[in-house]
């Protein structure tokens, strides 16, 4: 009597290996990451708050060695920091620093203009992130309208207050603004707005 053997289909096979080649795979990825993980690289952090348009030195900066894995190419090492580059945006003190945050002097959007403000939230300094809103005056002068953001993205430079008898009636605030918010501002501090600084969650 004659026996056949019973042949397992070729597709069968095919998934076995496939599903092999798939574990594998997860197997050297899961060892490749951790590997990177553990890898530290050398990268530039601020020491300081970095305003929009300063000059960044290695005054303001230092070297740490932190594991960033496949990130490690999108902030600034040592060995690139370039002479007279600036800060196109604001750095917080501790924080890494992005290559995208670093450029030239060309590369600036942001200018700085001053803001008179007869009160000013007690946390708001050099550095934080404010909302600039303002109220127009009404025609008739004697109140002024809903108020409303002018500027969503500023921040604050520097804050000049007043001394002497007249100390608490006018707080300077130089904040950074975007060159293309410059004209509104200008207007509604020329027009007698009311305007005031907001920290935003950005600033906290």
């Amino acid at each position: 009597m004659t026996r056949f053997r019973a042949h397992r289909p070729l597709f069968g096979d095919l998934r076995f290996v496939i599903g092999v080649v798939l574990v594998l795979a997860s197997i050297a990825g899961v060892w490749l990451l951790v590997s990177s993980s553990r890898q530290t690289v050398p990268v530039l952090q601020a020491t300081r708050t970095v305003l929009p348009g300063e000059r960044i030195s290695s005054a303001e900066l230092q070297v740490v060695d932190v594991g960033l894995g496949p990130l490690a190419d999108a902030y600034l090492a040592p060995q690139s920091l370039e002479s007279g580059a600036v800060a196109v945006r604001a750095l917080a003190a501790g924080e890494l620093v992005p290559l995208a945050a670093v450029g030239d002097a060309e590369d600036l959007r942001t200018t700085s203009v001053v803001i008179s403000s007869t009160a000013l939230p007690a946390d708001v300094a050099p550095g934080t992130a404010v909302e600039v809103w303002h109220a127009p005056p009404l025609e008739d002068g004697r109140a002024f309208e809903e108020p409303r953001i002018l500027v969503g993205d500023a921040v604050v430079a520097d804050v000049a207050e007043e001394e002497g008898m007249l100390a608490g009636a006018r707080i300077d605030v130089e904040v950074v603004v975007d060159r293309a918010d410059v004209a509104d501002v200008l207007a509604a501090i020329t027009g007698g707005d009311a305007i005031s600084l907001v920290p935003t969650l950005a600033g906290s």
